[in-house]
């Protein structure tokens, strides 16, 4: 498998390449089709000036002419009425021309090979000194005529150049690769970073550290994975407690279940005591089975499962049965409820907001002193209702309310009254509130009381 740094720096180095074949074809386009019909005409036209000044040269001066025009970068080639060619100069690369435009020539008429020139693909004809690739006039010598075949020497003209060129070229090549390689090392190394994170969080090590510093998407990365990190965390930390928790309140009511199953067995007990025992058994087996109702709810909340049936119902005749319904535990503890709850129709789950107010309720009464108040209220904003459960009970402080949607989650209070209850009652009213786009808050005030706020949507 390659590694992304190997993908980087060959992609790289391919897309240079592929961009210089690109690059090459365009520019052959580019001669084809601009320079050659321009490079043509002026090689003729110089061709014409040539013919003119060494006509105009003296006999013993115009061999010499010829020699100094070769020494200024320019191939020449010299055919006879016989067919007898001369070059003057460096030599052609081939010196094949047909017998049918050399007599044209020698006729007067003139020859432009580099229009004429074949186009090939990868071959720029500027370059290629083939002799069909030249331009040929007519010139005198004498009673003779010949045929002069003229262009540019690019090898004299250009060869420093093209070797500085060549050179250049592959300094530039070589040095690109380096600094490639080098840019992919740097651009991979947030990526292997990221890349020992993961397996970090994958053995259960969240402790990690990432450049979050960076102003680019490394940075905007980095962040979120470290926010990612830190819910993983808490999620793994709220899995592992509320697996202990679980354990723990199982535990309780088995332990009194088994304990006074085996007192039962004994012979020397009254039937007094006997129905004592079996009362209490039955007490934690319904608390078990209360407990894993409520597991139950929460999962199928947490997994959404519960398509929630939105209809309309009366808000007030709701939360009157809910009252209802506990009765004989508020009457038990001689508590007033008062109750100032319009007729109001909301839009939601029936039996969802039923176990809302239920639960809330249920919390109300047992964190009531003998003899306290429990209140309900509404007040409606502009697209939205707000329900208000108040109590005047032992109420709670700042860091217990921080914590008292948490499963599980009991208040000091409640553990050393011995108030009977799981912790889950206000993470299930959470959930079902949120599954209806609403909110739901706590305020309390230690020893002065405490209410609940729920906001839902119209």
């Amino acid at each position: 498998m390659k590694s992304l740094y190997s993908r980087f720096v060959f992609m790289t180095v391919g897309i240079m390449l592929l961009s210089s074949i690109i690059g090459f074809l365009l520019t052959n386009v580019y001669y084809q089709v601009k320079l050659k019909p321009y490079n043509s005409e002026k090689i003729l036209r110089y061709a014409e000036e040539v013919k003119s000044l060494y006509e105009k040269q003296s006999e013993e001066n115009k061999e010499a002419y010829l020699h100094s025009i070769a020494k200024l970068g320019y191939e020449i080639y010299i055919v006879d009425d016989q067919k007898n060619g001369k070059r003057i100069g460096n030599a052609f690369r081939k010196t094949t021309i047909s017998d049918a435009t050399v007599h044209k020539v020698l006729q007067g008429e003139t020859y432009n090979g580099v229009s004429t020139y074949p186009t090939r693909l990868f071959i720029t004809g500027f370059f290629d000194n083939e002799l069909i690739n030249s331009v040929g006039v007519p010139l005198k010598h004498g009673d003779k005529q010949y045929a002069l075949f003229i262009r540019p020497d690019i090898q004299q003209q250009f060869g420093e150049m093209r070797i500085f060129l060549a050179v250049l070229l592959g300094f530039i090549v070589v040095l690109s690769i380096i600094f490639i390689a080098i840019a992919a090392g740097y651009i991979v190394r947030p990526i292997r970073t990221f890349t020992r994170a993961t397996r970090k969080i994958a053995n259960g090590d969240y402790d990690i550290e990432l450049d979050e510093k960076r102003k680019d998407e490394i940075g905007t990365l980095a962040t979120s994975f470290q926010k990612m990190t830190k819910s993983i965390k808490e999620l793994d930390q709220m899995r592992q407690e509320f697996v202990s928790n679980v354990s723990h309140e199982f535990r309780s009511p088995l332990s009194s279940i088994q304990g006074f199953s085996k007192t039962l067995q004994s012979e020397n007990m009254s039937e007094a005591e006997r129905k004592h025992y079996l009362q209490i058994i039955e007490g934690e087996s319904k608390r078990m089975s209360s407990l894993c109702k409520q597991l139950l709810t929460l999962a199928s909340l947490d997994k959404e499962e519960k398509v929630l049936q939105i209809k309309e119902f009366h808000l007030q005749k709701q939360i009157k049965d809910v009252i209802f319904m506990l009765e004989w535990k508020w009457r038990e503890k001689d508590i007033a409820v008062e109750f100032d709850v319009p007729d109001i129709v909301i839009k939601g789950d029936e039996n969802l907001l039923h176990q809302v107010w239920s639960n809330i309720f249920t919390n109300s009464i047992k964190f009531s002193n003998d003899g306290g108040t429990i209140e309900f209220s509404v007040e409606e904003l502009e697209s939205s209702i707000v329900i208000f459960i108040s109590d005047n009970g032992i109420g709670m402080k700042k860091e217990e309310m921080e914590r008292i949607f948490d499963r599980f989650y009991k208040v000091d209070t409640a553990r050393t009254r011995n108030i009977e209850g799981s912790g889950l009652g206000l993470s299930i009213v959470q959930k079902i509130v949120e599954l209806h786009n609403g909110k739901v808050s706590v305020y309390s005030t230690k020893g002065e009381g405490t209410t609940v706020r729920v906001e839902l949507p119209k």
